[in-house]
């Protein structure tokens, strides 16, 4: 039989750290959906009625959090949200400033744009002959002057050239997607996505000004026009702390009423 509440109780055969996990998934998960306006986690005495279990279980799991740099203790206060996190919706193909608009101001700091001769593994991704050029274009993405994400994109001759003629304050104030399409005066159609969880190397922890050994989403893209040829090949590293991803799914051959 399950536990009634994520926390366990004492004499369920969990460890006090057992529970203490259980408890801290709940609370990150709402953290990170923004369940508290006010910024400040419930007191402690009602996270206590709330799991229904101890008040040592719930500062164990109050101080998981606080290891993550979820949140904070302030006198007087209580345990406060520090930081903030977004969701990014993985159902479109959409650009960070586009979905994250509505939150802040997004700026990219172009940090490299130049011609290259593209690894071989890339120019294949991108169906580019072996030896030939592609534009390499490297940006910093800040909301409201925070860094959130390091994007390193390698473009097709057609699309990237354009871009390298572009104004600079062009480059800093929209997303790739934007510039593509303009570029290619054709829409894009589709992407082919992969995302797993890295420990951030020390370079990178320096430019997202995170903790070292922080964790990272990595992010591959590689989208398409319309027609179906590569356009763009991301290399995407993004705070975990700061950017959730998010979609709703339908499981394939469900019916109107799922049997749960």
């Amino acid at each position: 039989m399950e536990d009634p509440m994520p926390g366990g109780t004492p004499g369920d055969g969990l460890t006090r750290a057992d529970r203490a996990r259980r408890v801290a998934h709940v609370l990150r998960g709402q953290v990170l959906r923004g369940a508290f306006p006010s910024g400040v986690l419930p007191d402690e005495r009602d996270l206590v009625a709330e799991f229904d279990t101890s008040r040592n279980t719930v500062r164990e799991a109050l101080g998981l959090l606080r290891d993550e740099g979820l949140v904070v203790r302030r006198r007087g206060v209580g345990t406060v949200v520090v930081g903030r996190t977004y969701q990014h919706p993985l159902g479109e193909l959409s650009g960070l400033a586009e979905v994250l608009q509505r939150h802040g101001t997004v700026v990219n700091e172009v940090r490299e744009a130049r011609t290259v001769r593209p690894p071989r593994s890339v120019a294949r991704r991108l169906g580019l002959p072996e030896g030939s050029p592609a534009v390499y274009l490297e940006r910093l993405r800040k909301v409201d002057g925070a860094p959130l994400s390091l994007d390193c994109t390698y473009l097709i001759p057609e699309v990237g050239e354009t871009l390298l003629a572009l104004a600079p304050d062009t480059l800093e104030n929209h997303d790739v997607f934007d510039l593509i399409e303009t570029a290619a005066g054709a829409p894009l159609g589709r992407a082919e996505v992969s995302v797993r969880a890295v420990v951030a190397d020390p370079a990178t922890c320096e430019v997202l000004a995170m903790p070292e050994g922080g964790a990272l989403l990595a992010v591959e893209r590689l989208t398409r026009l319309a027609d179906g040829r590569p356009a763009d090949l991301e290399f995407i590293h993004l705070r975990g702390d700061r950017l959730t991803l998010h979609a709703t799914l339908d499981r394939a051959g469900s019916t109107d009423s799922p049997l749960l």
